[in-house]
C-alpha cells in the first residue's frame, strides 16, 4: 500500500521539512499550490496540510505519518505519538507579560494563547485558577488590545515579544521541535520503517562530520580517545611504518575543539568532510 505522509504546507516547519525529505531521497512538489504529490519511485503520497491539523489527520488513521511540532501534537490531544525528533524547528512554550509588570503572577489573570490544550494542562497540574483566552495565533497584541493580561506562546528567539513590549517570565513549559509522528499503536510496515531509517539518517548526518587524520603510532591511543567514532574509529597503516591513518565520525558542534586537541597530541593532515546520508 502507498504510504501517506503529511507535510506542513506553510510556516516555520514547511521548508525545513521538505528539505529533510529531499535529503532522505523523497521527491517533493515543485508548485507550492499543490495540495498533494505522489513519489512513484518510493510509493509515497505526500499531503501538504496546516501544521496544526497534521496530528489530527494522522491520529484518525487517514494518514500513516506526518511531520509537525511537538507543541502542536501535544496541544491537539490527538491519538498520535512522537516517533523521531528531527532536530529543527526548535522553540519553547513560555509565559510573557508587559515589560513594565514586576513579578507577574498567573492566578486570577486572563492568559491569551493559541495553545489552549498545553496551557490548560499546565494550569491544572499547578492548581492555578486563571482564565484562558483562546486566539488563533498572533497573541502578542492581545494585552495591548485589552483582552488579556498575560500570554503563553511558542518562542523561538523572543524578538517578536520584545517588539511588542513583552518579557518572558517563569519556567519553560515545553521544549518543542519538529517531529515525525504516527497513530498511537499503529503497526508500522516496511515503507514506514524505511521512512524512519532515512529521516534518522538525515538527522545523524546533519549532526556529525567525518574527520580524517594521520598520527604516529606512539600517539594513536591518545588521538583515538578524542575520536572514538560510533562503534570504533577506522585505522589504516601508512607507508611510513610509524604512522597510521584514522577516520571517525565526530559531532559537528565539537569538531573545531577536537581538531585543536588532535593537533596538540601530534595528529597531522586533519581533514573534515560533510556527511550527506548515513544508516547506523
Amino acid at each position: 500500500m502507498t504510504l501517506k505522509i503529511a507535510v506542513p504546507n506553510k510556516g516555520s516547519l514547511s521548508e525545513a521539512s521538505v528539505a529533510a525529505l529531499r535529503e532522505a531521497g523523497y521527491r517533493q512538489r515543485s508548485d507550492a499550490r499543490d495540495l498533494s504529490f505522489i513519489d512513484p519511485e518510493n510509493d509515497v503520497e505526500f499531503y501538504y496540510l496546516r501544521p496544526r491539523d497534521i496530528a489530527i489527520y494522522v491520529g484518525s488513521g487517514e494518514l500513516d505519518a506526518g511531520i509537525t511540532g511537538r507543541d502542536l501534537l501535544l496541544d491537539s490531544s490527538a491519538p498520535a505519538e512522537e516517533v523521531l525528533a528531527l532536530d529543527f524547528g526548535k522553540s519553547t512554550f513560555r509565559f510573557a507579560a508587559p515589560t513594565s509588570v514586576v513579578n507577574p503572577q498567573l492566578a486570577g489573570k486572563r492568559i491569551a494563547t493559541a495553545y489552549p490544550g498545553l496551557l490548560r494542562k499546565y494550569l491544572a497540574e499547578q492548581k492555578i485558577d486563571a482564565e484562558i483566552v483562546q486566539l488563533d495565533g498572533a497573541v502578542e497584541g492581545s494585552i495591548k488590545l485589552g483582552v488579556a493580561d498575560l500570554i503563553a506562546d511558542v518562542v523561538s528567539t523572543g524578538g517578536t515579544l520584545r517588539q511588542a513590549g513583552l518579557s518572558i517570565f517563569g519556567d519553560v513549559l515545553l521544549s518543542s521541535e519538529a517531529i515525525l509522528i504516527s497513530r498511537t499503536g499503529a503497526e508500522r510496515d516496511g515503507a514506514f520503517e524505511t521512512l524512519l531509517r532515512r529521516l534518522n539518517g538525515v538527522v545523524i548526518a546533519r549532526q556529525y562530520v567525518l574527520v580524517d587524520y594521520d598520527v604516529k603510532s606512539a600517539d594513536l591511543a591518545k588521538a583515538c580517545a578524542l575520536t572514538p567514532g560510533i562503534e570504533s574509529p577506522t585505522i589504516s597503516p601508512l607507508q611510513k611504518s610509524e604512522w597510521s591513518a584514522v577516520r571517525a565520525m565526530v559531532k559537528r558542534k565539537e569538531i573545531n575543539r577536537i581538531m585543536d586537541e588532535l593537533w596538540s597530541v601530534g595528529a597531522r593532515g586533519i581533514l573534515v568532510t560533510d556527511i550527506h546520508a548515513c544508516r547506523l
